[in-house]
């Protein structure tokens, strides 16, 4: 089992350096990138609510400057479930933290960045059980800093930090995070060592815009000697990763979506197309159980067969 996996088995955290100040703390939901250095702390990702408490205690022993800023790749609960604490750790135009150090200023507030479509979503208002409307999530976990489909950019640390965001992957607001002087590349949910991409096609994603995401990656990441090492990437979940790792997973992506393609192109139904296993030689690879790989081909299935 990946050593990520295993932290987020035994609800204990791990952090694990990457490269130059950037390091990857599993174990709390989605795997969270940490950017340190003198100018404060840039977290990419919140993991879950639950674990927002320790993710925070783990950060504050490594580094004790202030928290800056928080990019957020998607809007899944495992990777924005930490927003809230991180605002009130960080403080925000709500929720103000004095500081006291001489030639600071009086108070500093975190910024949240995220595509505008997480934004829309958790803002949107649902009846509650009593009937009144209420947002999906609180005001203090949004994006306090949102874009669209141009890159987002800001320089922290020394270095120059690039998020892409990438149109209808597994959903319409995921976003890559490039730290260019550390070459990192975390992925959020476009690509991980532990399973199939969650797809989300009611919040418009798609297995092709997957894919594109995928070949981003590829066109960020150079290798190293003998295709190993040089630029590294953070998984949305599982270990940390090279240029090989993203192609591996880009091809077997690639194969499924053509066999799925090839059946749809002769008129099998959905049925049909479950039936043949699509997935068979790639389900034990990445540890899928039938019934989610399943659940993947039937999404495969209708993201090629939908209406555009």
């Amino acid at each position: 089992m990946a050593e990520s996996a295993l932290a987020q088995k035994n609800d204990t955290l791990e952090v694990l350096p990457v490269q130059s100040n950037v390091y990857m703390l599993a174990g709390a939901g989605g795997n969270i990138t940490l950017e340190l250095g003198d100018s404060g702390v840039l977290v990419v990702d919140t993991g879950t609510a639950a674990l927002s408490g320790k993710v925070i205690a783990e950060i504050r022993k490594l580094s004790k400057k202030p928290l800056r800023y928080v990019i957020n790749t998607n809007v899944q609960d495992d990777h924005t479930g930490g927003n809230e604490a991180f605002s009130v750790e960080g403080g925000t135009s709500t929720v103000v933290n004095i500081v006291n150090t001489p030639g600071a200023s009086a108070s500093q507030a975190v910024k949240i960045l995220g595509h505008e479509g997480i934004l829309d979503r958790m803002s949107a208002s649902i009846k509650g059980e009593t009937g009144s409307a209420k947002t999906v999530r609180p005001s203090l976990a949004w994006p306090t800093d949102t874009f669209f489909d141009d890159p987002k950019e800001l320089y922290f640390n020394g270095e120059s930090v690039e998020i892409l965001h990438q149109q209808a992957a597994n959903t319409d607001g995921d976003s890559l995070v490039h730290f260019r002087r550390s070459d990192v590349v975390s992925t959020g949910d476009i690509f991980m060592t532990t399973g199939y991409p969650p797809i989300d096609l009611q919040r418009g994603g798609s297995i092709q815009g997957v894919l594109d995401g995928l070949n981003h990656i590829l066109d960020l990441t150079i290798p190293a000697h003998h295709e190993e090492g040089g630029t590294m990437v953070i998984p949305g979940h599982g270990r940390i990763c090279d240029e090989a790792d993203v192609m591996e997973y880009r091809d077997m992506l690639t194969i499924i979506r053509d066999r799925v393609r090839a059946m749809v192109d002769k008129g099998m139904t959905l049925a049909q197309v479950k039936a043949s296993r699509p997935t068979m030689d790639y389900d034990g690879l990445y540890d899928v159980a039938a019934p989610d790989a399943d659940q993947f081909v039937e999404t495969v299935y209708k993201s090629l067969t939908r209406k555009q």
